[in-house]
């Protein structure tokens, strides 16, 4: 949420963005800068390609979009400016599951039931929810300026897609890497489908652990029954064995033996399994092979039966008398009553669990025996390790190497068919007369073999085998496969960026998919930027009420207040606390940006097109810091380091150009005719690498003062401009410079704080004294104008030996110490006075604020805000204590 002086800040905005970035968005748009260009220069040769990661046509523009899309439009912005042949790939995503829920639900509100209209009239219903929704998130993208290619929006159901998606089934199908089984899978009893273990959202539940009496078929040394624990009674129904650690001596000599299973009067036997722990409940457990993936290998194992005993709503099916149609919450309270009335409910225990949901609706998931279309993983997944392995495909940060490696090297079997109507139809096809059946790209209406009508499978694909295509279906690989012209000059992809959550999911699938299809990795970098969340660290969420609209903050800081204030906040971190201070500081930094271009713009009236000429130690300093800066931009670039991009813009841009050096031009530009001449000419220069250095992540206010510099420009739009060449700009670094004016900064700044700390007028006239080493007094001597005029001296001594006057101040800085000399401007008794006056109050309201926060009453009640507030409050104290001190000090 908006802190109080963001949003009264933001109240007090005037400015229309909107009105200045949506005709700049359009310019670029109908120039062509957004399709694949020629490039220019060194980069002409090196194509860039990045494809965005499809949103759901469900959805709507959230913070972890507005963060990714800034990151993948930063680095296609700047490939773009280095003069490589870029495009950013479009797109949106069907969204099997959850498309389907969204117009089950609008449907529903209309009184139709997607069974009564069928499957045809259903998939309709799905396309005009596509072509009512499925553009809004791409609308909002270029409210962004994400610089996508827009003449060339791909759709996961498109015809050329879906051929490509029926393609790889067939492939994979024909080369044994895809078969049809009864498993256990994770089954959505509200979704109606299986969904991968990968979807599956583990959440923690307050739980109990049900102690339940299995009577033994005859009783055993004066043993009457074991003790089972389990967490879940509803399936005992479907019990089919009971469990022991062949380590565990208590129950050496039941194995072998049987118990009838209460309720069902079933008999079923004891063994033992190394799967069982002997910490866990008894030591006993009940084996449900058809509902728990780990009774269903103790089953296969031990040659057990399997019993369903829920439909895919999870109600339980015929056959179990009282039981029967209840659902498994009404089937847990009737069997744990029933055990009690039997006498064989032993006892209870609470116990924390963590429960599987479904990703899509929050229900939980049933693991459920069914039916199923599985990817023999194994086949695929060597290659997909290997080249991140052997830095082929590279990770930033690199911490997720190893977690992709990792996911890889657990995967198992993946189930792809879901039961839904919308998505890819399972190109499967069987007659039921002769019993043929085969994969099939195009459709089949005859059996090959005795010409009697075919049916396809009913089931469609899960929506991340469609997407794994993305790299490489949405470049001509459907038509033309890797002769395809996109793809034998771009691919593979250079960059991806996408969220942690989905890097098995997606991730991983797409290198194992091109690897398979391509026989090439589909992407050079993956970029795993981080979670997005609330500023106390929670995850946002409508239900939180702790959201946050990036269409509202662009209204309020501008597409450039946002985006350079969520990279601003990127650090090394998985995630980040959104602030929404730093948008407004980036506001600022925007406002500052404009007004400085403004003073450059204003005084270069009668402006020479000549080259930049540094010849003051002042332009050496800021040519010699330009230089830095690129270099050190080109290599965060190149390493994503986002966050220091922004850092590095900032310090350079407000601090050095517009604090120092525009002042430090002031003079000159009132100066003779030649010297105004030669520092316009740096001016615009050093305005115009900013801009183009800025632009990736400011794209509208940049582009917006380039159109006005009256500069000789190599293209009529920055978005087109080159780059600044580190290489070129090196013949500029001067450390000599640097150091000198530094220290001018310094110096400037120390004689400004100490005005400030007493009070003492700018037109004041100070006498200063400054000691340093001799080189540095060298340098200082050739400065001296520049330092009595910038800090407005009376006197001032350069000296290695200097002494500290009396009744002066002192600054220490880097390598300096700088006296200010305050005899006849304050009155010391008084100061002191005042001084320990404050002082008290400061350490009164500072020992307050420490013991509240030290109370373990308060920081058990207060809400969590309050103690952060109160704890910055002491910290404010604190530092304003020490300063007091200080000055204290100084005054002897």
């Amino acid at each position: 949420m908006a802190s109080d002086n963001a949003q009264s800040a933001k109240n007090s905005v005037n400015y229309d963005f909107q009105a200045h970035e949506r005709p700049l968005f359009d310019a670029w748009q109908q120039h062509g800068y957004f399709q694949r260009t020629p490039g220019f220069g060194e980069g002409k040769d090196h194509p860039y390609t990045i494809v965005i990661p499809p949103p759901n046509i469900t959805g709507v523009l959230h913070m972890g979009h507005a963060l990714n899309d800034t990151i993948q439009d930063a680095c296609i912005r700047h490939a773009r400016m280095q003069g490589r042949p870029t495009r950013w790939i479009l797109g949106t995503d069907h969204a099997g599951i959850s498309t389907q829920t969204k117009v089950d639900k609008k449907l529903a509100q209309e009184g139709i039931s997607r069974l009564e209209i069928g499957r045809e009239a259903f998939i309709e219903a799905c396309y005009d929810w596509y072509k009512e929704y499925g553009t809004t998130i791409v609308n909002q993208i270029k409210g962004m300026g994400c610089s996508c290619d827009y003449a060339d929006e791909h759709f996961t159901l498109e015809p050329a897609y879906v051929k490509a998606v029926r393609k790889l089934f067939v492939d994979w199908y024909h080369d044994d890497l895809i078969y049809r089984g009864k498993r256990i899978v994770n089954w959505c009893p509200h979704c109606t489908t299986a969904i991968a273990d990968d979807e599956a959202e583990y959440v923690d539940e307050d739980g109990k652990l049900w102690f339940l009496r299995y009577p033994l078929t005859e009783p055993v040394d004066g043993m009457d029954y074991l003790v089972v624990a389990t967490t879940r009674p509803e399936t005992m129904l479907g019990d089919t064995g009971v469990a022991v650690n062949p380590k565990d001596e208590r129950f050496a000599h039941l194995v072998g033996k049987t118990v009838s299973l209460p309720l069902v009067d079933r008999e079923i036997p004891i063994f033992a399994d190394w799967h069982v722990s002997t910490e866990f409940g008894t030591g006993c457990v009940k084996v449900t092979p058809a509902h728990d993936p780990n009774d269903w290998a103790m089953g296969e194992r031990n040659n057990l039966e399997r019993i369903n005993i829920f439909d895919e709503t999870a109600h339980v099916v015929d056959g179990y008398g009282r039981f029967s149609g209840l659902d498994r919450d009404e089937a847990r309270e009737a069997i744990v009553a029933a055990f009690d009335e039997l006498g064989l409910l032993d006892h209870i225990e609470e116990h924390e669990h963590s429960v599987m949901t479904c990703y899509r609706c929050h229900t939980k998931l049933e693991p459920w025996e069914s039916e199923q279309w599985f990817v023999a993983v194994d086949g695929l997944k060597q290659d997909a390790a290997r080249v991140v392995e052997d830095g082929s495909i590279q990770f930033h940060p690199q911490r997720w190497k190893q977690v992709y490696l990792d996911w890889l090297e657990n995967l198992k079997d993946w189930c792809i068919s879901r039961q839904l109507w919308w998505g890819h139809r399972i190109p499967m096809f069987y007659c039921d007369t002769c019993g043929w059946e085969d994969a099939s790209v195009e459709d089949i209406e005859v059996c090959p073999k005795c010409g009697a009508p075919v049916r396809q499978d009913e089931d469609v694909l899960d929506t991340w085998f469609s997407s794994q295509l993305w790299p490489f279906a949405t470049m001509g690989w459907t038509e033309e496969g890797m002769d395809a012209p996109e793809i034998k000059a771009c691919y593979p992809t250079q960059v991806l960026s996408t969220a942690r959550d989905i890097m098995g999911l997606w991730v991983a699938r797409m290198v194992m998919s091109s690897m398979y299809c391509c026989k090439q990795i589909p992407f050079e970098h993956v970029i795993i930027h981080p979670t997005v969340l609330a500023k106390d660290g929670k995850p946002m969420s409508k239900s939180r009420g702790n959201g946050v609209d990036p269409i509202k903050l662009m209204v309020d800081y501008g597409a450039d207040g946002m985006r350079f204030g969520l990279l601003m906040q990127v650090t090394g971190a998985q995630d980040l606390k959104f602030d929404e201070d730093k948008l407004l500081s980036s506001r600022n930094f925007a406002n500052k940006i404009r007004n400085a271009a403004r003073f450059v713009i204003m005084n270069l009236e009668g402006y020479d097109q000549g080259e930049p000429d540094p010849c003051t130690p002042a332009d050496k300093w800021i040519f010699s810091r330009l230089a830095h800066l690129v270099a050190k931009l080109d290599g965060c670039y190149e390493n994503f380091e986002f966050g220091e991009i922004t850092r590095e813009l900032n310090a350079f841009f407000w601090n050095e150009f517009c604090d120092w050096y525009i002042e430090f031009s002031k003079a000159r530009l009132n100066g003779s005719a030649q010297d105004r001449a030669i520092c316009q000419r740096n001016l615009a220069f050093v305005l115009d690498q900013s801009l183009r250095l800025l632009h990736p992540i400011m794209p509208f206010v940049t582009e917006e003062i380039y159109q006005e510099l009256p500069i000789k420009k190599d293209s009529p739009y920055l978005i087109g401009a080159a780059w600044p060449s580190a290489q070129e700009l090196s013949v500029y670094i001067d450390s000599e410079a640097e150091r000198a004016i530094e220290m001018v900064c310094e110096i400037v700044s120390a004689i400004r704080s100490t005005r400030a700390r007493y009070g003492i007028s700018p037109k004041t006239a100070l006498e200063v004294v400054v000691k340093a080493n001799e080189e540095d007094v060298s340098l200082l001597n050739e400065q001296h104008e520049l330092i009595e005029s910038m800090g407005n001296t009376a006197s001032l001594v350069l000296d290695a030996q200097a002494q500290k006057p009396a009744e002066s101040s002192v600054v220490l800085t880097s390598g300096l110490e700088v006296y200010l000399v305050l005899s006849g401007l304050v009155d010391f008794d008084a100061e002191r006075a005042r001084l320990q006056k404050e002082m008290v109050k400061l350490s009164k309201d500072a020992e307050k604020f420490a013991k509240k926060l030290s109370n373990p009453g308060f920081l058990a009640k207060a809400a969590p805000e309050i103690v952060e507030k109160d704890t910055a409050k002491l910290a404010d104290l604190k530092d304003q204590l020490s300063r007091v001190e200080a000055q204290l000090q100084e005054l002897g």
